[in-house]
């Protein structure tokens, strides 16, 4: 009896450490078929939080894709590291899309989802103005980002708004490299500063500045930022974007059903060095405004708009087709999942 127990211990034993030897097997397989993607980001910003609840609850792994986060630093830098192959996947503003599908560029970029649905920046003034008005800017120097670039674009489509010119109105520096000008701001330069998270809060947090308007309210929805790559990487890696997609859509309905100090802790890794007081206050900011779409469908009438903004800057002499640039089929998937 004892000899059968034994026997069958022995038999039950094998066929446990053979199913465990199976489990490891199919663990190595789903990690072999992982895909390495190289995301270009145009800026390490909190704006951009469903995408880093993507990275931080696991989504892209999720769904295949192993995730190479590099920051450009300005629009022309990501277009730059996607057409030359050095990323896969560019995330800026789709003007940057526009300008290379008319430079005449043969593999063009094409913009396969949207992320956010408002301007991300802030107007910052040396003092505390209760009840900012627009026109307050009249006569003063602005510290402005690069020509052509959507931050620059939209803050001056809102002044036109409210019957402000650009160019003679104020004084709108714009000789100042992407992500600088809050330290610039901080040393004495200019009346006012349009600065993106965290440098606003940050300015209020040191005492250097004060957040008294957003330019994301004012514009109303504007297509800010989207996902891009070059028409013949998504020709040849269907699979790989659909994945993409599917872990952002996932990010985005986090986000969604979150309250902004849950998001707040899910996206910290991303950013070590800021309290965790400072990016719930952040969160919060772009969380009121509505800043994030339920979806990342980039509709046709938001790509019109974009252009219109464009024309009204002075950037775009001539318009481009939605369908070459605009594909949906992606978004529109991960939004039925």
């Amino acid at each position: 009896m004892k000899k059968k127990l034994l026997a069958f211990s022995l038999a039950a034993a094998l066929l446990i450490t053979g199913l465990a030897g199976c489990g490891e097997k199919k663990e190595e397989t789903a990690a072999e078929q992982t895909v390495k993607v190289t995301l270009n980001e145009v800026a390490h910003s909190i704006f951009y939080a469903p995408m880093y609840v993507a990275i931080e609850e696991g989504y892209f792994e999720q769904n295949g894709i192993d995730i190479d986060l590099v920051t450009g630093n300005g629009a022309d830098k990501t277009m730059t590291a996607v057409l030359t192959g050095e990323a896969d996947i560019g995330f800026m503003g789709s003007e940057a899309s526009i300008y290379t599908y008319l430079g005449g560029t043969d593999d063009y970029v094409v913009n396969f989802a949207q992320l956010t649905q408002r301007a991300g920046n802030f107007v910052v003034s040396r003092e505390p103005i209760e009840n900012f008005t627009w026109d307050m800017l009249k006569g003063k120097k602005v510290l402005g980002g690069r020509a052509g670039g959507m931050p620059e674009m939209v803050f001056e489509y809102v002044l036109k708004k409210n019957n402000l010119d650009p160019k003679t109105d104020m004084a709108i520096d714009q000789s100042i490299d992407f992500g600088s000008t809050a330290a610039a701001f901080s040393g004495g330069q200019g009346d006012f500063t349009i600065e993106f998270e965290p440098h606003a809060t940050a300015l209020e947090e040191k005492g250097d500045g004060y957040v008294v308007a957003s330019v994301g309210e004012e514009s109303g929805y504007v297509p800010y930022t989207a996902f891009s790559a070059k028409k013949s990487y998504l020709e040849e890696n269907p699979e790989v974007i659909q994945g993409f997609t599917d872990a952002l859509q996932m990010g985005m309905d986090y986000v969604a059903s979150h309250t902004p100090e849950e998001i707040a802790e899910a996206i910290q890794p991303q950013f070590e060095d800021t309290e965790l007081s400072t990016i719930t206050t952040i969160i919060k900011r772009y969380y009121d405004q509505d800043t994030w779409k339920e979806n990342l469908i980039f509709e046709e009438d938001a790509f019109t708009l974009l252009q219109n903004i464009l024309e009204e800057s002075g950037e775009l002499e001539e318009r481009v087709p939605y369908e070459d640039l605009v594909d949906t089929t992606f978004a529109k998937k991960a939004a039925e999942k």
